[in-house]
Order: structure tokens, then C-alpha cells, then sequence
């Protein structure tokens, strides 16, 4: 089962191969659109067909890949306009999850959430855009299991694969670094226990980046000037 790259474990090779597959699409070689052959990953992985249709099972209920009839399994392709409707969506779940998080959260919790953001600080001077992604994912959802709301946890989860790509967008215009120190204003308004301190950081996290996230776009094209002679043109 060697694969060349160190091998994967017979027990958790659908994992694995989820994993693997998940950080590809991340880092994006494969591309949004693009087929993912199950041939050419049994081949590249040197394992059978079944633990590739569990693991690309995966990743489509994660919603990362979606499959056709006859034309295979490809990379979900995720729109701007699907991320700028998700992202206000995603601060009032946010917000919610906060809230009722604050008077909850221990001490163990907390020092989870310590040690993510310390993980993210790692995979950043790395420049490993997957890790940080992954305990970015870990840090809020950690905030979610603390709200003890299973359908708020659950709502939370079904837009994985876009607060996924809603981060790598937004760093390619901000930065990784601010991605993550934006974390801090969270975690210490938990540990004051302050519902609406704590609501108010986390709703603030995802305003502030998906704003900026969409606001070059928005500029550019108001500063267009073929739309700007178009627009003072009289009809």
C-alpha cells in the first residue's frame, strides 16, 4: 500500500486519502472544475477503488467535489457571489455561537482554543495555507461544540466547504498572519465569559475579512472606466 510519499495506513486509509485529496484541492492542484480521475488516484496512491469512492464520498458531502453521471467526480467550483451571500450568513451563525458559548466554555475548551491558535501562528510561518485552514476550521468549530446547540453546530458544518474557501480567498488579499491574530479578540472575550462581547468578536471576524475579501473587487469595478463613461454618458 506505499505510495511513495511514506505510505498510508491500511486502518485509516480512507482518512488518509481525504486528507491528502482535501489538501490538494486547497492548495489548489486541482482546480475548481477539474476531474478527479479515481483510476489516476489508485495509480498515484498504489491502493484499490474502494477507499477512493469512500474518500471522494467524503469530500462530496463536505461539499469540495461534486459527481455526475458519466462524467465522474470534479472540484466543486464556488462562486464570489455564493461567498459574498455566505459570509454574513456565517457572521450571524457566528455571532449566535458566541454567545451562547460564553458562559459555557472551560478551562480544557479554552486551552484548545489556545493551542489552535498557536497551530495556525506554526503552519503560517510554514506558508502551509492547508494547515492553517484546517485548525482555523478546529478553532470556530471548537466554539460551536461549546454552544452546546447540536442544529446550530450542524448548520455550521454544512458550509464547510465555503468558510473553507472564503479563507483562502480572503488571505490572498490579507494575509494569513492577520487571518490568524484575529483569532485573539475571541478567545479573550471567552475567557471573560461575556456573551456579548464574545457574540460581538465573532461576528466582527467574519464581517471584517469578508468585506475586505469583496471590497477590491467592488472598487475595481467602480473605477472601471469604460463604467465610468458609460455611467456619465447621457442617454
Amino acid at each position: 500500500m506505499a505510495d511513495g510519499t511514506g505510505g498510508l495506513a491500511r486502518a485509516v486509509l480512507r482518512e488518509q486519502l481525504r486528507e491528502r485529496l482535501l489538501a490538494r484541492i486547497l492548495d489548489g492542484e486541482f482546480a475548481p472544475g477539474e476531474r478527479i480521475v479515481e483510476s489516476h488516484v489508485m495509480k498515484e496512491y498504489g491502493v484499490s477503488q474502494a477507499p477512493v469512492r469512500e474518500a471522494l464520498r467524503d469530500l462530496e458531502a463536505m461539499r469540495f467535489v461534486e459527481s455526475f453521471p458519466h462524467r465522474g467526480v470534479r472540484v466543486r467550483l464556488i462562486s464570489e457571489r455564493e461567498l459574498a451571500e455566505m459570509y454574513p450568513v456565517r457572521a450571524a451563525l457566528e455571532e449566535v455561537a458566541g454567545r451562547a458559548a460564553a458562559p459555557l466554555v472551560g478551562d480544557e475548551t479554552l486551552a484548545l482554543l489556545d493551542d489552535e491558535i498557536e497551530a495556525m501562528r506554526a503552519a503560517t510561518r510554514d506558508d502551509d495555507v492547508h494547515a492553517v485552514l484546517v485548525h482555523d476550521a478546529r478553532f470556530h468549530e471548537l466554539v460551536f461544540e461549546a454552544a452546546d446547540n447540536a442544529l446550530l453546530l450542524d448548520v455550521w458544518r454544512s458550509l464547510h466547504a465555503e468558510i473553507r474557501a472564503l479563507v483562502t480567498y480572503t488571505r490572498v488579499r490579507v494575509g494569513l498572519t492577520d487571518i490568524v491574530e484575529s483569532h485573539v479578540p475571541i478567545l479573550q472575550a471567552l475567557r471573560q465569559h461575556d456573551p456579548a462581547l464574545a457574540g460581538k468578536e465573532m461576528r466582527h471576524h467574519i464581517e471584517h475579512f469578508g468585506a475586505l475579501a469583496f471590497a477590491e473587487k467592488t472598487r475595481t469595478e467602480h473605477d472601471d472606466p469604460e463604467k465610468i463613461e458609460k455611467t456619465a454618458r447621457p442617454d
